[in-house]
């Protein structure tokens, strides 16, 4: 198996700062008393946060910065593509659930792709708070960090936003459909 380059190009890195500054400032609303400046010195040091966030990017999740943690003193990015980003669709949920299907298995789980791009899935509370700054999966659906309870019975969770509010529904972990991926956040 070819070994990943987990590492930008000075270039790489030029591009991905310069389309998340646009980006940001395009948006202020979901950063209200953050200043890019203050973000970038922060990317600038973490290389291999920009590595995740340019993964996030390549896959169509449009991320950007959507707090500010005071206690930890991160930075935190999420995944603000208005449907589930279209390079994590069609898979199921974890490892194990890929593992327990037979035939017609899906080429990855939300787990294993967001462990592999260095983010986290976003949980029940996050996504609720995501939908506060952008009405986000109109059309789509995303796998959402499920509680371990519900995982031990072989469900996963999933949500979406329809009729004006915000679902949170559940499925076999197993499942997977062309319109549900993942979202994903990054602490920096």
């Amino acid at each position: 198996m070819k070994a990943r380059k987990m590492k930008l190009s000075a270039a790489e890195r030029g591009e991905l700062l310069k389309l998340l500054n646009v980006r940001f400032h395009k948006n202020p609303s979901r950063h209200k008393g953050v200043e890019w400046a203050k973000v970038e010195a922060r990317l600038k040091k973490e290389p291999d946060k920009l590595w995740s966030l340019n993964e996030m990017e390549k896959t169509g999740g449009e991320p950007d910065v959507i707090a500010f943690d005071n206690k930890t003193k991160e930075y935190i990015f999420c995944d603000c593509s208005s449907e589930t980003p279209k390079g994590r669709r069609s898979i199921c949920y974890d490892h194990e659930a890929l593992e327990s299907r037979k035939e017609h298995k899906p080429a990855n789980s939300a787990v294993q792709m967001a462990a592999d791009m260095g983010i986290e899935l976003l949980n029940e509370k996050q996504y609720h708070e995501l939908q506060q700054l952008a009405k986000v999966d109109n059309k789509t659906s995303s796998w959402l960090k499920t509680p371990a309870d519900i995982r031990k019975l072989g469900g996963a969770i999933f949500g979406d936003y329809r009729f004006g509010r915000v679902f949170i529904y559940h499925n076999g972990a197993e499942s997977y459909y062309a319109a549900r991926g993942f979202r994903g956040l990054l602490r920096v």
